[in-house]
């Protein structure tokens, strides 16, 4: 299982360390070079494309000793350095094998030829650069491709070539035989990272990349049960202490409960000293009250009056009573000033301000 997730990872590494170099053409795109190699093994330089500088005319020199001869001019100098080198190889230096796969294996193609490589060419895979043509249909469901292969000491050569011209990146091309298919074969495909600030090392980027996000993730996790492990204490803290103070006031209630059963007793029942005051601020000066009686919430008042019956309706216009009536008739004698009058009516529980 580590076997597949280390291959796993590796093959993601070159997948986006592929797309980042496409991106990068794309945003600042390098000068091509093309190196034809020749059967006599001499090579011929010359643009892949038009560029604002002046055409440079095709230059061809050989390789003695690793060095080149003869040494082209400095505008060829200059043209080759932080460039895309692309040299295309003789087909003779080159092992072609025709293979075919089953349609289903198309996704899977560069780790089965991988796994056969030792049967497929003399070299074993540490010692060989190899590459596969676009899969073609075949008879019977099956794809059909060609695979171009060489010895790595057959390419060293080449990218000591483009190391020392100052190359950003080489790539080798092979034409296939024409039997087979006509578009050239990448046989290989570097990075030179010594040569040029825009060249950068993906995979090794990337592997730090995920280490410092492993780091990270690993310390956010740490902080983060530090953290939950405070936040629980404090947590746990509050609740003990709102438990507190809820049995504290659970303990209040009950020792003032008489008090509370008081106070309820007392705003709901009337008082005979709030009746009184109220009695004699409503009653108009030319009355008289010659007996009060209070009970529970009744009063009776026995009195004399030049006009009793207005005497109804100032009581009930008094928030301390209501239901004023006569509960005995109303009588003049001879002897007396007014009239002698006998009133009921229910007191409030009324405690408003009598000023």
């Amino acid at each position: 299982m580590w076997a597949e997730l280390k291959d796993l990872f590796a093959t993601w590494i070159a997948a986006v360390e592929a797309a980042i170099e496409l991106l990068i053409a794309r945003i600042a795109p390098r000068r091509r070079v093309r190196l034809q190699e020749s059967p006599s093994g001499s090579f011929t330089a010359s643009l892949a494309a038009r560029t604002k500088e002046p055409a440079l005319r095709p230059v061809s020199f050989h390789l003695v000793q690793g060095r080149i001869e003869p040494r082209p001019s400095s505008q060829w100098l200059a043209a080759l350095r932080g460039c895309q080198l692309e040299i295309s190889m003789q087909s003779d230096q080159v092992l072609f094998r025709t293979l075919d796969f089953p349609k289903q294996a198309a996704a899977f193609l560069d780790g089965m030829v991988r796994t056969q490589i030792d049967r497929l060419t003399p070299w074993p895979v540490e010692e060989v650069v190899y590459g596969l043509s676009a899969p073609e249909a075949a008879p019977y469901d099956r794809i059909a491709l060609t695979l171009a292969a060489t010895s790595r000491a057959k390419v060293k050569p080449l990218m000591d070539l483009a190391s020392s011209v100052g190359a950003v990146s080489v790539t080798g091309l092979v034409a296939a035989p024409e039997a087979a298919v006509a578009a050239p074969v990448r046989l290989f495909a570097c990075q030179l990272a010594g040569n040029g600030k825009a060249a950068i090392d993906v995979p090794r980027l990337l592997r730090r990349l995920m280490l410092g996000t492993g780091l990270a993730a690993a310390a956010m996790v740490v902080i983060a049960s530090y953290v939950g492990s405070a936040m629980d204490a404090q947590q746990q803290e509050l609740q003990q202490q709102v438990a507190r103070r809820r049995a504290a006031l659970r303990l209040n209630q009950g020792a003032s409960s008489a008090e509370i059963l008081l106070a309820k007793r007392k705003q709901t029942s009337p008082s005979t000293v709030m009746a009184l005051e109220s009695l004699s601020r409503t009653l108009p000066d030319t009355t008289y009250v010659t007996e009060l009686r209070v009970e529970g919430d009744k009063m009776q008042v026995v009195g004399l009056s030049h006009d009793a019956p207005s005497l109804i309706r100032l009581l009930e216009q008094s928030p301390q009573f209501n239901r004023a009536t006569f509960f005995a008739p109303t009588t003049r004698s001879p002897d007396e000033a007014g009239e002698r009058f006998h009133i009921e009516a229910h007191v409030t529980p009324y405690f408003g301000s009598g000023s």
